[in-house]
């Protein structure tokens, strides 16, 4: 596995296991055999784990794998383990939030995940109309000062924010944000303007919550209610890409390059990001172990400029999405963003 510094003495793997199928609505989850499955991932490589305070659960079940992988593994295996949680305040609360507000959620982290110190807290904020978020991403970094955060980094916030994050000196040292062959928003400016300030991507949605994969190729376009909630949200990726006949062509091509590579079209997909300028890792979401051979497969890929040709050609003739990273789902109103649950933190 491919490993990045993100700062001295500070490795992750360049696949990072996600944690959001965990948390509920993408099916039962069996929470020994969910440990389990972390620890095959950390033994083969993928020692950079994603999760958020308002996935529910999943916080409480790494916390769970750390202590017995240290018990296992031993104090230095220990410490090539990162977990990368998020610090997202409920809607409910964005007008009148405080600082102890926030720090409850830091501290709520820590005790869950069996942490002194948090690694690295990725800052979500759901509406910009609410205006104290570069004040809360100033208490994250006051935080961090105090020693209960390691970095500070962001989630799905545009160029405007991420500029005003940096005139306010919060250090983000990350910025999560989806990027996959169908989706190539952060291009709009923000890749740009992250290489200009160190700020480096970690990226989820690679392969499109499983629709960027076998199954779905040359098959008719699904109707009705989708089966979890990742599909009904890569679903709408799906449209404003330019509809499922143009979805067909792209998984095509991707099924091309993967035959000459004896890979799947996840792994493709995935490595597709990967190279993409900026990119320091791809978060993938994954239930089991049973996708854990594809998602080492990722990091020994070398797509060619002739594969490279072939992927691109189908982007190029691509619709949308259009506009800066999320922008879209932060329309409560629209069709993505009226499929979001905006306080998780009081449910969890």
């Amino acid at each position: 596995m491919e490993t990045f510094d993100l700062a001295p003495e500070y490795t992750i793997s360049r696949v990072i296991r996600g944690g959001w199928q965990l948390a509920g609505g993408h099916g039962a989850i069996d929470r020994d055999s969910a440990i389990a499955d972390m620890t095959a991932f950390a033994e083969a490589g993928i020692v950079t784990f994603d999760c958020a305070d308002i996935y529910t659960g999943v916080e409480a079940m790494i916390g769970d794998f750390r202590a017995g992988f240290g018990r296992t593994h031993g104090k230095a295996a220990l410490e090539r383990i990162h977990v990368h949680t998020k610090c997202v305040p409920d809607l409910a609360i964005l007008n009148r939030v405080t600082k102890a507000d926030i720090a409850a959620i830091i501290d709520q982290s820590l005790q869950r995940l069996r942490m002194e110190r948090l690694d690295l807290v990725q800052f979500h904020w759901w509406d910009y109309d609410a205006p104290a978020y570069v004040a809360v991403a100033v208490w994250l970094d006051e935080l961090r000062r105090e020693g209960k955060i390691s970095y500070v980094s962001g989630t799905n916030f545009d160029v405007p924010r991420v500029r005003e994050f940096l005139a306010a000196g919060v250090p983000l040292r990350t910025l999560q944000v989806q990027y996959s062959v169908l989706d190539h928003r952060p291009e709009n400016g923000l890749v740009e303007l992250c290489a200009a300030n160190g700020i480096d991507l970690l990226c989820y949605g690679s392969v499109a919550g499983g629709f960027l994969g076998e199954r779905w190729l040359g098959v008719a376009e699904p109707k009705g209610e989708l089966e979890n909630r990742s599909l009904t949200k890569y679903k709408l990726i799906i449209d404003d890409f330019g509809g499922w006949a143009l979805f067909q062509e792209l998984l095509a091509a991707l099924a091309s390059v993967a035959a000459r590579h004896g890979v799947d079209i996840a792994t493709v997909a995935s490595r597709h990001v990967l190279d993409r300028a900026g990119v320091a890792a791809v978060i993938v979401g994954a239930r089991n172990r049973s996708h854990l051979a594809r998602n080492l497969a990722i990091g020994a890929l070398h797509l060619t400029d002739e594969d490279r040709a072939a992927i691109d050609a189908v982007i190029a003739k691509r619709q949308g999405p259009e506009g800066d990273v999320y922008t879209l789902e932060r329309d409560r109103t629209g069709r993505h963003g009226s499929i979001m649950k905006y306080n998780l933190n009081a449910a969890s």
